[in-house]
């Protein structure tokens, strides 16, 4: 059971550095097209998505650390 845990929470820390990267794609593509400065916002909210990414993985996988020394 504890594999499946692991990896359903591999799939939550994946989709979350997704979701990050693609939230930063849209917010620069949405922006780029109302301010007219294509492609330089979409590429900073791509670079800033992934670096949130990073983070927002980096974190989880600190918490899963400090949580399995539980055991």
């Amino acid at each position: 059971m504890t594999e499946t845990k692991s990896g359903a929470e591999g799939w939550v820390a994946s989709g979350s550095f997704l979701g990050s990267i693609l939230s930063g794609f849209l917010i620069g593509y949405l922006l780029d097209r109302w301010l007219g400065t294509e492609p330089w916002l979409v590429v900073i909210g791509i670079v800033a998505g992934s670096y949130s990414g990073f983070v927002r993985v980096w974190q989880y996988s600190k918490r899963m650390e400090d949580g399995s020394d539980d055991d």
